[in-house]
Order: structure tokens, then sequence, then C-alpha cells
């Protein structure tokens, strides 16, 4: 059984979290589904939400990085 884990920054999805994150896990789980040939009560899909100050990207935050 596939187990994904997908760590996002939180605010990418602020706007509509529970939308987005299910559209994420319907396509993520079709995509596995096709590769495999499983169902989708094979394929499990987390989410871990990290906050913009908390992601680093080398030795900047991504909070800092986008704000340019």
């Amino acid at each position: 059984m596939p187990f994904v884990n997908i760590r996002i920054v939180k605010e990418v999805i602020a706007a509509d979290p529970a939308g987005k994150k299910a559209d994420i896990a319907k396509k993520v789980t079709a995509a596995i589904m096709d590769a495999t040939g499983l169902t989708e009560n094979d394929v499990w899909v987390v989410f871990e939400e990290v906050s913009a100050r908390d992601w680093y990207v080398g030795k900047t935050d991504v909070e800092t990085l986008r704000k340019g």
C-alpha cells in the first residue's frame, strides 16, 4: 500500500486548504493508481503543513525568499 507524505508550505494552500489538499490528493492518487493498477483505497496521502518561516532553502527561509 503506497503511503505518500506531502510536506507543503502552508501559506501556499492558505486560500483554500481543504480544497487544495483534496485536489492534490486526488491527482497524486490517480497517478499512483495509473502506474500500479491499485485502487484508490490502497493509496494513502498525508499532508504536513510547514510555515514559510520554518522551511529553509539553504540558509534562507522561504518567507524571506518570497519577500525578495
